[in-house]
């Protein structure tokens, strides 16, 4: 659906009116941006009245070349004969102005609607589904309970269909988290790098929930040896044919199996814990992953067991790491609680504060705006706000 970049509240409720339901609301253009690359389908975005003409003229000539089926809209309280010559070099589409009533912003829309038709075709391109890679050089900060949590988040209640794939070859506990008993596992891809697709490895899935499916890890060591990074790469992209998300569980440490999905990564979300070796840890792997040149600007740092009272704040880790904390998911004996009964906190509880964590980190990992359910205490929501993904409007 659209996007509108606009910051003041009037004017968001105003735009968003004359917009169809669902378009989205970003404050910047930065988020804008991050928001198309998160939705290859969208195909218009829209700058409201107080974006600077020239941050708009720059994002135009950007997406011009970059992604040519996306229209610009220029929203302006007024213009003149200069504006519109600019806005037509910088490749806008269209100029309107508040004041022409709701008609004129939808008309644009419209307009920009079948243009994207028209250069993509009847038929329209092909999505793929994104893969999340889930990691942590440190063993024991809550990898695999915060992937699982993740991925049932990522399913928005039956909306997408995820795939959570156990490439913690030697001692993956995907499974055994979400107390599965499966019959196949990727072991059974071994040799096939040359038959891999969709169906194949749908026979290989457990199935959790309706909208999340499992490949497992093998139930032995041994088998990982035989894992090899081809056969990891393609089972990935053939993954990629048949989920919108594909999330993917890791070993603590920069394995070749590791280093395969996050070479095939769009999202990585890293995970720490407030103690000094494990930021001491992450760090070096920020560093090598910068080295690696892996998901850059598509990294979400999430903070698990993040509690007070141990003396490191978010602040501290955020500029030890040089990244913002996309979430933070207190030390609750709830959640261990609904891990050991197999079934996750956020089936379990959805509005237990760390099930609302995993579900803003989720809508941080696909761009979406964030928000707070409405089954939240106000108190709740406020620490939601000022401790959680909201932020990340500084940045």
């Amino acid at each position: 659906m659209p996007v509108l970049v606009e910051q003041d509240p009037n004017l968001v409720e105003m735009l968003l009116g004359a917009m169809p339901s669902g378009s989205q609301a970003v404050a910047t253009s930065e988020r804008g941006l991050a928001w198309l690359d998160q939705h290859a389908d969208e195909y218009v975005v829209a700058f409201g009245p107080s974006v600077e003409f020239g941050v708009a003229l720059a994002t135009a000539e950007d997406l011009r070349i970059k992604r040519p089926t996306v229209s610009v809209v220029l929203v302006r309280d007024q213009y003149d004969t200069e504006v519109l010559t600019r806005a037509m070099h910088a490749g806008i589409r269209d100029v309107v102005v508040t004041g022409d009533g709701d008609k004129s912003l939808t008309g644009a829309i419209e307009r920009a609607h079948q243009l994207h038709q028209a250069l993509r075709g009847p038929g329209g391109a092909r999505q793929l589904g994104r893969i999340v890679t889930v990691f942590s050089p440190k063993g024991g900060v809550g990898k695999t309970t915060s992937s699982v949590n993740l991925a049932l988040a990522l399913t928005e209640r039956g909306a997408r269909k995820v795939c959570l794939v156990d490439l913690d070859l030697a001692f993956g506990d995907v499974a055994i988290t979400m107390q599965l008993f499966p019959t196949h596992s990727i072991e059974q891809a071994v040799g096939a790098e040359d038959s891999i697709d969709l169906g194949m490895i749908e026979g290989l899935l457990t199935r959790a929930e309706d909208s999340l499916v499992v490949l497992a890890a093998p139930a032995h060591p041994d088998v990982r040896e035989r894992v090899t990074p081809l056969l990891i790469s393609r089972i990935l992209r053939a993954l990629r044919d048949g989920f919108d998300y594909i999330v993917v569980d890791t070993s603590p440490s920069f394995d070749d199996a590791t280093l395969t999905a996050l070479d095939e990564t769009d999202e990585c979300v890293i995970i720490a814990t407030l103690d000094v070796p494990t930021l001491k840890n992450v760090k070096v792997a920020l560093e090598t992953m910068d080295m690696l040149n892996i998901a850059r600007g598509h990294r979400h740092l999430l903070l698990n067991r993040a509690d007070d009272a141990v003396g490191i704040t978010v602040e501290k880790v955020e500029s030890i790491l040089g990244m913002p904390v996309s979430a933070q998911v207190a030390t609750a004996v709830d959640i261990a609680a609904a891990t050991n009964s197999g079934t996750p906190i956020v089936t379990h509880k959805p509005g237990h504060a760390a099930s609302i964590a995993y579900t803003q980190l989720a809508q941080s990992v696909t761009g979406e705006p964030v928000s707070v359910p409405t089954s939240v205490s106000t108190d709740q929501a406020e620490q939601t706000r000022s401790r959680g993904l909201f932020r990340r409007g500084r940045n």
